[in-house]
């Protein structure tokens, strides 16, 4: 094929791409209430999270809450439907994105690069999903119940605006869906030759360091157990590409 053959063809996968957004963009659209319904289930205490925690004895059933959210502008609920509505369009075609974007690479490949690339990418969905439901199971509602009922003086009452609440909420989801990355770009890496078992085991206790720091920033809550709930899934996440990069290093051992 030719380079204009080739523009041609991306250009076929890009229509059926943003077709295939929008249509998921459109659904999002008309399920509104029971979507917004699961958006803003973290702002009370009858959340899944915190009611799971409060039967095994984590949390008191005495710490029950209920965050007023409110909205400021003429137009804001609407383009927050939007806003919010194109988010979860795109999450929702993800697969076919990926889909699109490799069969358009994919008739430059090796077969065994064919093979090696759809594990790496069903394996980078897989663990980007991960990634998002704990962000919103997890860090989001713990962050939000801290610094949405965070009071200076008993005569502050507390009324979150509706688009700080989805913005924080879609950064944090989005950020541990990145997150969550991290052994396939350990792995990755250690394919090219960037990266070796060696380096992260000498950088291991740096690795700690900066994990505490970051889910300190994630979570500025104080409290060990918040601390921890982000923390560990991080660390375990560094030992998991730790282990991939050893594997790596092993097999092209024993194929040399």
């Amino acid at each position: 094929m030719t380079f204009w053959d080739h523009l041609d063809e991306l250009k076929k996968y890009l229509v059926r791409i943003i077709v295939v957004a929008l249509s998921f963009t459109v659904v999002a659209f008309v399920l509104k209430e029971p979507i917004f319904n699961v958006i803003l289930a973290p702002q009370s205490s009858e959340f899944a999270t915190y009611r799971l925690l409060e039967k095994i004895g984590l949390l008191s059933a005495d710490s029950a809450f209920s965050v007023s959210l409110i909205n400021t502008g003429l137009a804001s609920q609407f383009l927050t439907h939007m806003r919010v509505s194109l988010w979860i369009g795109i999450l929702g075609s993800l697969p076919y994105i990926i889909y699109s974007i490799f069969g358009f690479v994919a008739p430059a490949l090796y077969e065994h690069e064919k093979r090696h690339a759809t594990r790496f990418v069903v394996s980078g969905y897989f663990m980007f999903m991960l990634g998002c439901l704990v962000g919103y199971f997890v860090i989001f509602p713990f962050t939000f119940r801290f610094l949405g009922t965070y009071q200076v003086n008993d005569m502050v009452d507390n009324m979150i605006n509706l688009s700080s609440y989805i913005s924080t909420m879609m950064s944090m989801v989005m950020m541990m869906g990145a997150i969550f990355e991290i052994p396939m770009l350990c792995l990755l890496f250690a394919r090219i030759g960037v990266l070796s078992s060696a380096t992260m085991t000498e950088y291991r206790k740096h690795a700690v360091v900066v994990i505490l720091i970051l889910a300190a920033v994630i979570t500025p809550t104080g409290d060990p157990f918040t601390l921890s709930l982000v923390a560990l899934p991080m660390w375990g996440l560094y030992e998991l590409g730790l282990r991939l990069v050893r594997r790596v290093e092993k097999h092209k051992i024993t194929t040399t």
